[in-house]
């Protein structure tokens, strides 16, 4: 052991007898934990979970399951609990609101490690950080869901497994189904999310599958809103043309993508303003 790491293990060791230990009920017995808030509001436990966060992104992908007794623990030991009582939930809805009342027990841990992870250029894998994550597009807070996409694919740390998918095409595939839900029922979806995901996630490998969703998603954003332009307006035009190469696109990566009728009716709107705006033959 480095003597760096010595130094602050027995700093968090000091750190974390500084504050008396709260009850906390066994992973197997499943009781009630503390608030997390509780575990790592004091000054001395904000140093001993920024401590523990420094000595896993030095370890990195080789650093062990923390000690229930580290901040790192604490918060691990938070997420299972949570985990477990969503479990026993079957409503999804029920789930979702379990979800956003569950999310700020978490904020702490969250804003230390992209705070450590800016100063020092260099992140641990963080089971915490990319559960939070998907909960966050879960409760549709896609903007904090996206700053912590961003920060898991500048330092390529892998999802956990159970989610079977890459940060990427997750964040794509679940943000995409959402617009695309929102689209379906007549609302509209933030466009700036989408073209977010978009630049993020372009240039990185996934199924064709998923990113025609998220083609699909921005051309019928976009079909939406030129659409919604007052007849003759010329902004038609370049709105069109612009959701047509968009649907164009998702129908090129997935034949059945479900794109055709609504690239036929843009391509005749499209044909009609053409023909509306050129100016009369003499």
């Amino acid at each position: 052991m480095s003597p760096a790491r010595q130094h602050r293990e027995r700093l968090a060791a000091e750190a974390a007898s500084s504050t008396p230990a709260q009850p906390i009920a066994s992973r197997e017995e499943g009781g009630q934990l503390p608030s997390a808030f509780a575990i790592l509001s004091s000054p001395a436990a904000q140093h001993q979970m920024a401590l523990s966060a420094a000595a896993r992104a030095d370890e990195g992908s080789e650093a062990p399951a923390p000690a229930v007794n580290t901040a790192a623990g604490q918060i691990m030991l938070r997420l299972v609990h949570d985990l477990r009582r969503l479990k026993a939930i079957q409503s999804i809805e029920a789930k979702v609101a379990a979800k956003r009342e569950m999310l700020p027990e978490y904020a702490g841990w969250i804003e230390i490690q992209l705070h450590l992870a800016e100063q020092q250029d260099k992140a641990a894998p963080d089971e915490v950080l990319a559960v939070v994550m998907v909960w966050l597009i879960d409760t549709g807070d896609f903007t904090r869901a996206l700053d912590l996409a961003e920060h898991m694919l500048r330092f390529d740390l892998p999802m956990p497994s159970r989610y079977q998918r890459t940060c990427a095409a997750l964040v794509t595939e679940e943000i995409a189904t959402a617009a695309l839900k929102a689209q379906g029922a007549g609302a509209a979806f933030p466009i700036e999310i989408l073209k977010r995901v978009q630049s993020l996630t372009g240039d990185t490998d996934m199924h064709d599958e998923i990113r025609a969703k998220l083609f699909k998603a921005q051309g019928s954003e976009f079909a939406r809103e030129a659409e919604a332009l007052p007849e003759g307006d010329p902004g038609f035009i370049p709105a069109a043309e612009c959701a047509l190469a968009h649907l164009a696109r998702a129908k090129a990566l997935h034949e059945r993508v479900g794109v055709t009728d609504k690239i036929k009716r843009l391509e005749k709107a499209l044909a009609k303003a053409r023909a509306a705006a050129e100016p009369p033959k003499e």
